[in-house]
């Protein structure tokens, strides 16, 4: 098979955009992938982020503004991992131009900026846009996910998704985008992490008829970057709990519980699946990722049964079957998708 070279330009040049570097430098890990990527151009706001770019030497262009890479017709595709507040202008201008990309979550700081978003992309059917979502793409989710849409499990009872850390847990961290409405959102954790709890309940079609939540302000003032004793507030919430009624297609409806937390004690960062149902059920967590839970109704008795999962993805690598699956994994598995 002969890969499709394609040009990729980052827009934020950040931790996310440095892992995309990352695996678009594992890219060949992947077996007949039908496109191989190149990265050629970088923008960042900020010009200290751009030097540790300069130093790959696929890299051609680093620039502070995002329009000379829209502007470019040597670039193929965009990455866009920038603050919530500067989503909708980026998307629009991307959309315009005509630019597919892929674009981190949420899309809109709120309901009117994604609804725009959404116009655009309708009026141009061309441009190929997706959201950024990777955890999914673990083995053992993904083997998760084909067991719930199976039917092997029965009438659902009830199903959890959610995104779990403790990054907030430290009180001495200072105040940072994500804890301020004019960047965040109102919308706080559920626009950074929601996507991570819905990728999957959504995929399966479970589109909720009903939301109730459970919104937390854990830490309503932090220090600021200076570091000083001055302390600013924290407007957005860091935690939330959402019980929401899904119909299951057969005339009745189950709860599903999604959770999206920056304050989990006994979490680092941790992603999970969890369905069960009148004939059995099935679990998996990152905490946990080469272990997927099975349970099953064994003359008349509940038992449950883990299964170890090895390294393979949607996508097929050179890994071996036997080893470990981590995030770099899935971010490398996401834009193999995309």
């Amino acid at each position: 098979m002969t890969a499709i070279p394609v040009n990729v330009g980052i827009v934020g040049g950040g931790l996310m955009g440095k892992e995309l570097a990352s695996a678009i430098g594992r890219w060949h890990a992947l077996v007949d992938h039908p496109v191989v990527p190149r990265l050629t151009h970088v923008c960042d706001a900020n010009p200290d982020m751009l030097p540790w770019f300069q130093r790959l030497p696929s890299v051609k262009v680093t620039t502070t503004d995002y329009r000379v890479l829209l502007d470019d017709p040597g670039v193929d595709v965009l990455y866009v991992a920038v603050p919530h507040h500067l989503h909708e202008r980026l998307y629009l201008d991307c959309i315009e131009a005509g630019k597919d990309f892929l674009g981190e979550k949420p899309f809109g700081i709120d309901l009117a900026a994604a609804e725009r978003i959404n116009a655009a992309l309708e009026d141009r059917p061309d441009v190929f846009v997706r959201c950024s979502s990777e955890m999914p793409f673990y083995p053992a989710a993904q083997h998760a996910a084909a067991i719930a849409a199976s039917g092997e499990l029965g009438r659902i009872i009830e199903a959890g998704c959610g995104l779990l850390h403790s990054s907030d847990l430290d009180l001495a961290k200072p105040i940072n985008w994500k804890r301020r409405v004019e960047t965040c959102g109102a919308i706080g954790v559920m626009g950074d992490l929601g996507m991570h709890s819905l990728h999957m309940p959504l995929r399966l079609g479970w589109a909720p008829t009903s939301v109730y939540a459970v919104l937390q302000d854990l830490v309503p003032s932090r220090p600021t970057a200076t570091g000083s004793d001055e302390l600013a507030t924290c407007d957005t919430f860091e935690n939330a709990t959402l019980l929401c009624r899904v119909d299951d297609g057969a005339g009745a409806q189950f709860p599903l519980t999604l959770e999206q937390k920056r304050i989990k004690p006994g979490e680092k960062n941790s992603f999970y699946f969890r369905v069960l149902g009148m004939n059995g059920g099935v679990s998996f967590s990152t905490s946990n990722a080469k272990a997927l839970w099975r349970m099953r109704v064994v003359d008349g008795e509940q038992v449950w049964g883990k299964i170890e999962v090895g390294s393979q993805s949607t996508f097929p690598t050179i890994t071996g079957g036997i080893f470990e699956f981590g995030f770099p994994d899935a971010i490398l598995q996401m834009w193999a998708a995309f």
